[in-house]
């Protein structure tokens, strides 16, 4: 393989083919399931369910098969099934469902406002992970071009990812006849640890989602009667919350949710913050004099890879602060966002979650939890050393610098389902959700040089692929 005339093809069909389709896609607002349930009236998954098929009708490989699967009432998946020459299977995964829109965004740049700045392409969806399938495709064609021998493909793109994969495990079942057991899995929808190097995930936090309403009047009263009397709904939620979670440090405090880390997961945790230094507390867009909840950096990326976490992500029951009046207000909810680490049974966490925030609750308020369907964290098998080999080749031809590894906080069901169902499959799991990307934040960014050489690293790691 001419590695020169790889990254010549990457960079010019990036530009002539997948950056202008990316902008398209960003003006589309297509929200997730869970952030959007009228998705089906509303067709903004139509619109770009159509924008994808028309590009990979264009672009598809030679002998390749398109198909859109969808089961009523449900989100469809795309699958492009491309025989090889060589024996084995590769699946490589990607989702074109976005996140909503979240306010804070720069002036002149919005959600579904593509803008090109310093080559990033800002707005919702391009990095997390619109160009998944686009760049799945280039990194194929690329080696064809050059009449490289691979094995059988199959790109999976689902539109359910931001609402935790619900669907999936339907279509993996319903065609696990296409899909096939992957000797590699290859997926584009994770992190980056620095925009200098081919980075690879090696583990995944899960998520448990809830909603936690305390009620304790039938309306509001007048605040100057009842306050003192009458116990605050909030009070009551933060003393819930104060069962599961030590306020002032941040741990979790039920065992349920808790594992022991590897030592192999800490000696790689201590090697990446060795490699980027206190670039690994920089990359947060820290207010003024805000500090980290730790001064020891290992520590601190433990605690957002290998740690379990509850962040409130919204809240209803309170009015704005302009709009607040003098009330006691009748209830208060609070979205919670649980991040369990890797090893943990979600099902065994949900129940110690449920059990821990409805119990005799404080003043026989009535609480009410709803648990959303649990995604379990996922940490990666050992990897052969063919593939730690390609990885680390590509990245010092392509970046000069050696490939890095590093344990991601964030979550992808599929990842969790793969490795259940397919033990004996290898993963590359990368992305290009480096620092300041923002992905699921406001002025989220692609960032198109590092997307285009990662597109080449993963072309490179497909030619030097190995079924043993």
């Amino acid at each position: 393989m001419n590695s020169d005339q790889l990254l010549e093809t990457v960079n010019t069909f990036w530009d002539n083919h997948i950056t202008p389709t990316l902008t398209e896609y960003i003006k589309i607002p297509n929200k997730s399931p869970s952030f959007d349930p009228k998705w089906e009236e509303n067709g903004h998954m139509k619109k770009v369910v159509d924008l994808a098929v028309k590009w990979t009708n264009e672009h598809k490989p030679r002998n390749s098969i398109l198909s859109v699967k969808q089961t009523e009432k449900r989100t469809p998946i795309i699958l492009v099934d491309i025989p090889g020459d060589i024996e084995g299977n590769i699946l490589m995964y990607g989702h074109l469902d976005k996140q909503p829109e979240m306010e804070g965004w720069n002036k002149g740049m919005g959600p579904w406002i593509p803008v090109m700045k310093n080559g990033k392409l800002y707005g919702r969806g391009g990095a997390d992970d619109g160009y998944a399938l686009f760049s799945s495709i280039l990194a194929i064609n690329a080696l064809r071009e050059q009449n490289i021998s691979l094995p059988r493909i199959l790109i999976l793109i689902e539109f359910c990812e931001e609402s935790g994969s619900p669907d999936l495990p339907h279509y993996m079942n319903l065609y696990a006849d296409i899909i096939k057991a992957p000797d590699l899995v290859v997926c584009l929808d994770s992190g980056a640890g620095d925009y200098r190097r081919f980075w690879t995930t090696t583990s995944l936090r899960g998520l448990i989602g809830a909603t936690l309403k305390v009620e304790v009047l039938t309306e509001g009263v007048h605040s100057g009667g009842a306050s003192g009397h009458v116990p605050s709904s909030f009070r009551i939620a933060r003393q819930l919350l104060s069962r599961i979670e030590n306020e002032k440090t941040g741990e979790v405090l039920l065992d349920e949710l808790k594992t022991k880390i590897p030592d192999y997961r800490l000696k790689e945790t201590e090697e990446f913050v060795s490699v980027l230094g206190n670039e690994v507390v920089e990359e947060f867009p820290w207010k003024e004099t805000m500090k980290p909840s730790s001064s020891d950096n290992v520590e601190g990326v433990l605690r957002r890879t290998w740690r379990p976490a509850l962040s409130v992500v919204g809240a209803d029951g309170l009015p704005p602060s302009a709009n607040a009046g003098n009330v006691l207000r009748p209830f208060t909810q609070l979205q919670l966002s649980m991040r369990i680490p890797p090893l943990v049974d979600p099902t065994k966490a949900q129940e110690a979650m449920r059990k821990a925030l409805t119990k005799n609750p404080p003043y026989n308020a009535k609480v009410t939890l709803h648990i959303e369907e649990g995604a379990s964290g996922w940490n990666a098998p050992e990897t052969k050393p063919w593939l730690s080999k390609a990885m680390n080749k590509y990245s010092k031809i392509f970046f000069k610098e050696p490939s890095g590894s590093l344990c991601e906080g964030g979550t992808i069901p599929f990842m969790a389902m793969l490795g259940e169902q397919f033990p004996k499959a290898q993963f590359v799991i990368t992305g290009v959700l480096g620092p300041g990307s923002n992905a699921h934040g406001p002025n989220e960014f692609l960032h198109i040089p590092y997307a285009k050489k990662l597109t080449a690293c993963v072309a490179s790691i497909l030619s030097d692929f190995r079924a043993d």
